[in-house]
């Protein structure tokens, strides 16, 4: 079984409304959306992987992300470790940099776009955040 670690960031701004990406139609869980993020690289910290991952998704640059959350997901085909991490401050504009669609979402709304099951537990972790705030 393929086993993969994956770098996720949940860019927040002011407004507590949160970026997110829709996958490819040819991509695993195809047409979700997704927090931008992905594959930790060999000799890479997860939180190195983020920051890079964000340059090259949505043209930013990530400073002091947060760890938010660690959770390990099983598919049929594969295992997945993802380190979900808080992004609050950055520089540029985030944008579809490969061609993905982009959207800002209040965080308190996330459960009205359609997430891969692994996003689930940290999509109501996030609405319950928004509802406390």
């Amino acid at each position: 079984m393929k086993k993969l670690q994956i770098a996720v960031g949940i860019i927040r701004n002011a407004e507590n409304a949160i970026f997110i990406t829709r996958r490819a139609a040819d991509a695993h869980m195809a047409n979700k959306w997704e927090f931008p993020g992905g594959k930790i690289e060999a000799g890479e910290t997860p939180e190195q992987a983020l920051i890079r991952e964000l340059q090259e998704e949505v043209g930013i640059t990530a400073g002091q992300p947060s760890l938010y959350e660690t959770l390990e997901y099983a598919f049929p085909d594969r295992h997945i470790t993802l380190w979900f991490y808080l992004v609050e401050t950055w520089q540029g504009e985030p944008w579809g940099k490969e061609g993905q669609p982009g959207e800002w979402i209040a965080a308190s709304q996330l459960d009205a776009a359609a997430f891969p099951p692994a996003n689930e537990s940290v999509v109501a972790r996030l609405i319950a955040d928004a509802h406390a705030r």
